[in-house]
């Protein structure tokens, strides 16, 4: 069972994330950012991770930190959830595409943080969501997923499907990476034996 929850308690954020990556996609999220849940679900729908998200933060003062927050615990539950790595596929990529929009996503469960996040995002906002906080979220992703994630929008127009495309390509290479390879059960998938 790969199975994981992580509770991170700060000054600034109070976040629980349960996840269980061999799910369909079943989710219960609620971060007081509804534009996050819409991403998240993305994710959950599209990487067949079933997830139970809760958050609470200072978006009284702005939604940063539970954004960012949010990232680091989902990323920690991730790399509880994939244990020591083996039979573990390893690497994941997918090209999505809504309407205008396409973007595509590379994954390597490598143990070496790295984000290269090349999103131009068209507009500064959706609706009131800053989407600049989501390099925020995918750093806080990597460094404790201890990932190497590529985003990359190679176009569009309407800032919600660069934002759309980016979290869809994420959750299907996602599931790509974290899939057991019944070709290599129980080896971890790296010629120096370790990841």
């Amino acid at each position: 069972m790969r199975i994981a929850e992580v509770v991170r308690d700060t000054s600034e954020t109070q976040i629980r994330v349960k996840i269980d990556l061999d799910g369909s996609g079943q989710k219960h999220l609620d971060t007081g950012v509804p534009f996050l849940d819409h991403m998240l679900d993305q994710i959950a729908r599209h990487g067949l991770i079933d997830m139970e998200i809760t958050a609470k933060g200072d978006i009284h003062i702005d939604d940063h930190h539970t954004v960012e927050d949010v990232g680091i615990t989902f990323g920690m539950a991730v790399a509880k959830a994939v244990g020591d790595k083996k039979g573990l596929v390893r690497y994941g990529h997918s090209y999505v595409p809504l309407d205008e929009a396409l973007s595509r996503v590379v994954i390597d469960f490598s143990g070496r943080p790295g984000l290269e996040f090349h999103v131009p995002f068209t507009r500064a906002r959706v609706g009131n969501f800053d989407v600049d906080l989501f390099i925020e979220f995918f750093r806080g992703f990597v460094n404790h997923a201890h990932v190497t994630v590529h985003i990359d929008n190679l176009r569009s127009i309407n800032v919600h499907h660069q934002c759309e495309t980016v979290f869809k390509a994420f959750g299907r290479a996602l599931r790509m990476a974290t899939e057991i390879d019944r070709r290599a059960a129980g080896v971890v998938p790296s010629t120096k034996g370790s990841l």
